[in-house]
């Protein structure tokens, strides 16, 4: 249904003094019998005023007894008056314990007298024009269970002495001038289940002594000066079902804690500053109708269980920081929805980004997206919320749709458009359009008497809009509120104006700003437009009233828009295709499209099988991987499972699913053989099976992804456990570092003169040597240097031979050969057994290749089968060599001085030492 535009109201005026004319008569009819209430009642001599001579309405009527001779009460959604008595028919005394007079424009201040009616219970003067203070000194002793003072110029602080109205249930304070804080004193108003005060001045922090109103069932603070956090004691209000809160001045971020609230109906948080996610229990808030979370800090997805929000007719994210998906289930059965202006990554869900059909606003919404890059206009006038009208040459569009919430709409001319969100609250009739029923006198009348509201944001755009600085002109005028002495006139609307995201007008006031109602305002802005749209946002900054003349009278308003350019624009001439035309290109496009995106698709998974079945045809000796099975292993290669990076690519652990753990080598770069040669490489290289040889388990292709997987060990290189941090690094003994040797040995045998495919390993060095659970060595990375780039490999020698002499020197002195300086304190080796090894390392590290002994004889010495060769080369030492041996020379000169050592227990081997001569000899030879 369509609302009807927003007529303005002209209440009837009652005169200064008739409100207490009224109290007088009120309180006569309390004093007389029942027999006398046929009688005119006496009225007291009023004041003088300048609206003496004003009738009163029509609709009172001072000849009559008001407890008996009002046949009916007068109602409506602005106007009403009822007076309720209780009368005695032993005492022939009545009391007046109700009176009920709304929207009839009471002038002067709250009278004291009122205090003396002692059964009064029931006061609602809402939407008049008193002012003043509450003399709550009067009232206190009064038994009120409702007061509501709504729409009135009342001001000053609310008084203390409310609190001692214990009986209170609901306390209506709002569209007053109330300022300070809230009393301490209401705290004891513990029977209170409704407490509102919008649009009032009212500051401070949200007390915790709120947590007493345990039987609150609604609370309104919107528009206030007050300041977040809500504290813990709000979570003890278990019954409230309407709860409206909006611009908090201060708070920490959290979300208020609601979850004990599960029977709440109308829930608003709009810009309160709340970061974090949105809590899964408002999913679990069944009865809620409204959910407002606007502007705010909110990030993360939409909880799921937002689905079992069956009756949530209006819902309202817009201005986030949510991200993920959208949920499935957010277009269906809402009336109203807005989750535009955030972060989602995922609109499947969503319809299209520009669909004028939707109940709700894309996330997308980017209205630059609705519109291809034509850049062709330099110009728009709109009539806001009215009809075509044209002044000085120029057209104003129409705009005058009545619909408003969580609505898109874009012109008919493709040259402007708007987005509204938010449901006027209080307000179910409440229209996004406002008329002027009465006579304008202004310039242009034509485009203020009507205007385009929005009870929270209002964007208009311009669209394709050639790049440049433009004029921008915002026409205002006032037309819902008067300029006279009746509760229309107490009405204040003030929101915020940005233009291509910079605010330019904060906490604006039509009525300041032009000097009264019904007077226009036009206000000049330049705006950049390079992405060929402009956008100005009219948005409700929670201030000013809400409720006056009518509940959901607020937010923003905007009566014209005109946009001209600040330079030459092109003219571009009107070529205009014909319909069929344009049908026949968009046709054809479409299906060249498609032919072409099915071509691809057709081609890749051709390549796919064909590389498939060039794996399928190798009959591996290894295991074949899929990506899919390497990344559910390794985490999706999660650094956390990192182990290790080597000159061929980092290396991750990873475990199977039947619990077996693997180490998963991701090559750097691919070779330049093919998917085939590459794979019988690596199967030529799993067919080398040795104790000290890493296994190779398979291998997995797929796209760039190169990667090969091996056995896993659980000790990590040797070179960690040899040199790494002093948490990692392994206490070895002699024993064990001898086993390492002898392992290294045999495993370099094997490949060398062992297997059929004698393969050199020309990268031997401690990385490269790797220790299982129990400590024995195996050498990884053999046969992997054709699988490298010529031009990135890392290979550090290119001559035959072998450099395990240098890991053996290593492994002995416990220190590593490329980060040997010389120091002050040297290691002291004389064990018999450390004395023959560093032999065994000084042969097999000779200039001359071939000197080198086979490794065959390697693995023969260290097993005691062969004795070791004494070195008898002479060293022409470099000044680096000169460093690098030095320790050792000046050790053998020491003698047995003492014993220093640096790496390992088995600088402390109780074996017997050489003697003295073989010492020198062992001396001789490698001078």
């Amino acid at each position: 249904m369509r609302a009807a535009a927003l007529a303005v109201y002209r209440p009837p005026r009652i005169h200064r003094g008739l409100l207490f004319l009224f109290l007088a008569a009120t309180l006569s009819c309390c004093l007389q019998g029942l027999g006398s209430h046929a009688q005119t009642l006496p009225l007291p001599p009023m004041k003088a005023s300048s609206d003496e001579a004003e009738d009163p309405p029509t609709l009172w009527n001072f000849s009559v007894n008001p407890c008996f001779d009002w046949l009916k009460e007068t109602k409506s959604s602005v106007v009403s008056h009822n007076v309720v008595c209780d009368c005695n028919a032993t005492t022939n005394v009545c009391h007046v314990v109700s009176i009920e007079v709304k929207g009839y424009n009471l002038t002067g201040v709250l009278p004291e007298e009122f205090g003396n009616l002692t059964s009064l219970f029931f006061i609602d003067l809402t939407r008049n024009y008193i002012n003043g203070s509450i003399p709550a000194a009067d009232w206190a002793s009064l038994p009120l269970r409702n007061l509501s003072l709504l729409g009135n110029r009342i001001s000053g602080a609310i008084p203390e002495e409310i609190g001692n109205i214990t009986p209170l249930r609901s306390l209506f304070l709002s569209a007053n001038n109330f300022t300070g804080e809230l009393p301490e004193a209401l705290s004891r108003l513990t029977n209170l289940t409704d407490f509102r005060i919008d649009g009032t001045e009212i500051s401070g922090k949200i007390p915790s002594w709120i947590g007493n109103w345990t039987k609150l069932r609604r609370f309104d603070m919107q528009g206030t000066s007050m300041e977040g956090p809500f504290p813990p004691e709000f979570s003890l209000l278990e019954g409230i079902t309407e709860l409206r809160v909006s611009d908090l001045k201060k708070s920490d971020g959290s979300f208020p804690p609601l979850e004990k609230m599960l029977g709440m109906q109308q829930l608003v948080l709009r810009n309160c500053s709340i970061s974090g996610m949105i809590p899964d229990y408002i999913g679990n808030m069944t009865k809620l109708k409204t959910l407002d979370l606007s502007f705010n800090n909110l990030t993360g997805e939409i909880p799921e269980n937002f689905a079992s929000l069956r009756i949530l007719a209006n819902m309202y994210l817009t201005n986030n920081r949510l991200n993920g998906s959208i949920p499935g289930w957010i277009s269906r059965s809402r009336e109203n929805v807005d989750i535009s202006y955030n972060m989602f990554t995922e609109t499947s869900s969503a319809p299209p980004n520009c669909d004028q059909e939707s109940r709700y606003n894309n996330p997308f919404l980017h209205i630059s997206l609705c519109f291809s890059s034509c850049l062709q206009d330099y110009n728009f006038f709109i009539n806001c919320g009215g009809k075509k009208v044209t002044l000085g040459g120029n057209e104003y569009e129409i705009d005058s749709s009545l619909e408003g919430a969580s609505k898109y709409f874009h012109s008919s001319s493709g040259k402007w458009a708007y987005s509204s969100t938010g449901d006027f609250i209080g307000g179910s009739r409440a229209s996004y359009v406002a008329e002027n029923a009465s006579i304008l006198t202004m310039p242009n009348a034509e485009l203020y008497t009507s205007a385009r509201l929005s009870p929270l944001s209002l964007r208009y755009y311009g669209l394709c809009l050639q790049p440049g600085n433009y004029t921008v002109k915002l026409h205002f005028a006032e037309i819902v509120f008067t300029n006279d002495q009746t509760f229309a006139s107490v009405g204040r609307r003030v929101f915020d104006v940005s233009i291509q995201g910079h605010k330019v007008l904060r906490d604006f006031n039509i009525v300041e700003a032009a000097n009264g109602t019904g007077k226009d305002i036009t206000l000049n802005f330049t705006a950049l437009v390079v992405d060929s749209t402009l956008e100005i946002h009219f948005m409700w900054s929670g201030k000013g009233t809400n409720a006056i003349p009518a509940r959901g009278v607020y937010g923003p308003l905007i009566s014209a828009i005109s946009v001209t350019p600040n330079f030459t624009p092109r003219i571009f001439k009107d070529n205009k295709l014909s319909v069929a035309a344009i049908v026949g290109i968009v046709v054809a496009s479409t299906v060249f499209v498609m032919l072409l995106i099915l071509g691809l698709i057709w081609f890749w998974l051709r390549r796919k099988a064909i590389e498939n079945n060039e794996l399928r045809g190798l009959n591996l000796p290894t295991g074949s991987f899929s990506l899919k099975q390497i990344k559910a292993a390794t985490g999706n290669f999660d650094p956390e499972n990192k182990i290790g990076e080597g000159g061929f690519g980092p290396v991750y652990k990873g475990v199977l699913p039947d619990g077996s753990m693997i180490a998963v080598k991701q090559l750097s770069s691919k070779s330049k053989q093919g998917n085939r040669e590459f794979v019988t490489e690596i199967g030529m290289i799993s067919a080398l099976q040795h104790p000290n040889l890493v296994k190779l388990f398979g291998c997995c292709i797929e796209g760039n992804q190169l990667l090969l997987i091996y056995e896993y060990m659980e000790n990590n290189s040797l070179a960690r456990a040899l040199f790494g941090p002093e948490g990692l690094r392994l206490n070895l003994d002699w024993q064990t570092r001898r086993k390492i040797c002898i392992g290294i040995a045999r495993g370099l045998a094997y490949l060398h003169e062992e297997s059929r495919l004698k393969i050199v390993h020309r990268d031997i060095k401690t990385t490269n040597v790797l220790l299982d659970k129990d400590l024995n060595a195996k050498i990884s990375d053999f046969g992997l240097a054709k699988l490298d780039e010529e031009e990135n490999t890392h290979i550090s020698t290119r001559i035959a031979g072998t450099i395990f002499g240098v890991v053996t020197l290593e492994i002995v002195s416990g220190k590593s050969n490329a980060n040997c300086r010389p120091k002050e304190d040297f290691i002291y080796l004389l064990d018999w057994e450390a004395q023959q090894m560093l032999n065994l390392a000084l042969v097999c590290t000779n200039p001359s290749p071939t000197l080198r002994p086979a490794m065959s004889a390697v693995v023969s010495m260290l097993e005691g089968h062969t004795p070791v060769q004494v070195p008898t080369m002479k060293i022409t030492r470099t000044e680096s060599m000169e460093q690098r041996f030095r320790s050792f020379e000046k050790l053998s000169q020491d003698g047995r001085s003492q014993v220093v050592s640096t790496d390992g227990p088995w600088a402390d081997s109780s074996l017997s030492m050489q003697s003295s001569k073989e010492g020198d000899h062992s001396r001789s030879t490698t001078n």
